[in-house]
């Protein structure tokens, strides 16, 4: 008797639900179409649970380019296309600018640092960090000189292990992190330091781990499964272990500050917070400063963990993608010894005398769709988009994969073929589609250091080595590991070997 009761209960309770998720698009009014959601579980079981971007382009084929879905209890307006996600992020960017809470990361972040805060909060940040960049070197040119100098590390290093098979994993994860520490610890580290590698060990296995289909179950049902344990808990910890190490380095650098003479990032934060410099507002006497030692520590961690692991991964979807196609590295390198010769090392002017070489970067960002979803947004206010009203506080998916991968553009974008970035002279041909640092007022804060890097790093490379490996180019796998916030290529081995000797 008592178990009718209760299943009659929870038939009741599960129809009323039912009937208020059907009455919800009448609620809010003018909200893009979309599949009807269930109770809880919105949409999800309409979603493949290995691919979010394979079910958004699904889905986009019967709503168009503009839809609603119910993430289980979550809201979300999915935008396709070029042309739709330049209309919301860059014409109507000031709606569109908000950031959604990634709720894996939300207990360290709690929207603050330089990815996920607020409009107003990431504004004064991000101003802060680029007027720090200036102070302290980080211009075009001076940029440009610490890249330079990590590339020569970097070919030193691949000359040592002389022509070894290898998993370049953490070594593009070195040389990535080097740039970025320069500015924030105010020096680089040694490939073999040993909390260096711990480092950079726990940032790819967060990196991974977000993109985890635990992942996508926590971010769906945080408020539920945060008693339960899952690889958030995990990423979680290790967070907290690099933050660590950097409030360590921030000790450190209390201890031997000189409000004079600041050295990096971290002693410009330090006299930003103790209001000593040509600032003009008392800071530090302001409760709601956004200049505090927990903002200096998830900004720092912000900066520490964008600028490392999308610029290597980058760079190992590069060199993966050179061994499947290796015609291309060589016409790559051919042109590096018509412009460059092997007597100097590469400077960043000279991609202006090498579109072919800048085309297969541009068509290996675009190809490799490091973030096929993009990183979500939020609306700011109710907006006006298309026809619908979308209500304030809803989150906004710019599908990425639909620009990068957009046929109006790019002819057979599945394809991998550098073409798509050249015209008939052979000269590069700029896309409007082209958008892997995304754009509008969110764009990347690090975009022009990247773009730097990876013609620095990966001309050096090519100028120095040939590529290798024990598979047939038809063998090798380019498949990614996982899809979900990102696209991960899978482990391969590779060897450099030496072209001038």
């Amino acid at each position: 008797m008592e178990l009718g009761v209760f299943l009659l209960l929870l038939l009741t309770v599960f129809t009323v639900l039912l009937l208020l998720t059907r009455d919800r698009p009448k609620i809010h009014g003018c909200l893009p179409p979309g599949p009807r959601p269930l109770p809880f579980l919105g949409n999800l079981l309409q979603m493949d649970r290995n691919s979010l971007l394979k079910s958004f382009l699904k889905m986009r084929k019967q709503y168009g380019d503009v839809f609603t879905l119910y993430l289980g209890p979550r809201r979300v307006v999915i935008l396709c296309g070029t042309e739709t996600i330049r209309e919301a992020l860059v014409d109507q960017g000031d709606a569109f600018c908000g950031r959604s809470v990634i709720a894996v990361m939300n207990p360290v972040y709690q929207e603050y640092g330089s990815i996920f805060d607020n409009y107003p909060r990431w504004k004064n940040m991000r101003k802060f960090v680029l007027a720090t960049m200036r102070d302290f070197g980080m211009g075009m040119q001076s940029t440009e000189k610490r890249i330079q100098e990590e590339s020569q590390c970097l070919v030193e290093e691949l000359h040592r292990i002389n022509g070894s098979l290898q998993d370049p994993t953490f070594l593009f994860q070195s040389v990535s992190a080097n740039i970025i520490c320069s500015f924030i610890f105010g020096k680089r580290f040694s490939y073999q330091d040993p909390e260096f590698l711990r480092l950079l060990g726990l940032i790819l296995q967060v990196f991974e781990d977000l993109s985890s289909f635990s992942s996508q179950m926590f971010e769906l049902f945080s408020g539920f499964l945060k008693y339960f344990p899952g690889s958030h808990r995990q990423v979680i910890k290790n967070m907290h272990e690099i933050i660590a190490f950097i409030s360590r380095s921030v000790e450190d650098h209390r201890e031997t500050l000189d409000y004079t003479a600041p050295r990096d990032f971290i002693d410009n934060f330090l006299i930003r917070i103790d209001k000593v410099g040509p600032w003009q507002r008392n800071e530090k006497s302001d409760p709601n400063t956004d200049f505090h030692q927990k903002q200096l520590m998830i900004t720092a961690f912000s900066l520490f963990f964008a600028g490392t692991e999308t610029t290597s991964t980058t760079l190992r979807s590069a060199f993966l993608l050179m061994l499947k196609y290796p015609h291309v590295a060589e016409k790559v390198q051919k042109e590096i010894d018509q412009v460059i010769g092997s007597h100097r090392a590469p400077t960043f002017n000279d991609r202006t005398s090498m579109p072919y070489t800048d085309a297969v970067i541009h068509e290996i960002q675009r190809f490799w769709d490091l973030a096929p979803i993009g990183v979500p947004h939020k609306v700011t206010k109710d907006t006006h988009f298309r026809g619908y009203m979308i209500p304030k506080g809803t989150e906004v998916f710019p599908v990425l994969n639909t620009a990068l991968h957009d046929s109006h553009y790019f002819k057979n974008p599945e394809t991998f073929n550098p073409e798509h970035f050249l015209d008939a002279n052979g000269a590069l041909k700029k896309s409007e589609a082209f958008m892997p640092f995304l754009i509008g007022k969110r764009i990347c804060l690090g975009e022009g250091m990247a773009r730097m890097e990876l013609f620095l790093f990966i001309t050096n490379i090519l100028q120095n080595f040939t590529l290798a490996t024990t598979k047939d180019p038809k063998d090798v796998d380019i498949t990614p590991m996982k899809i979900w916030m990102s696209r991960i290529p899978p482990l391969y081995k590779i060897r450099f070997l030496p072209r001038h000797e």
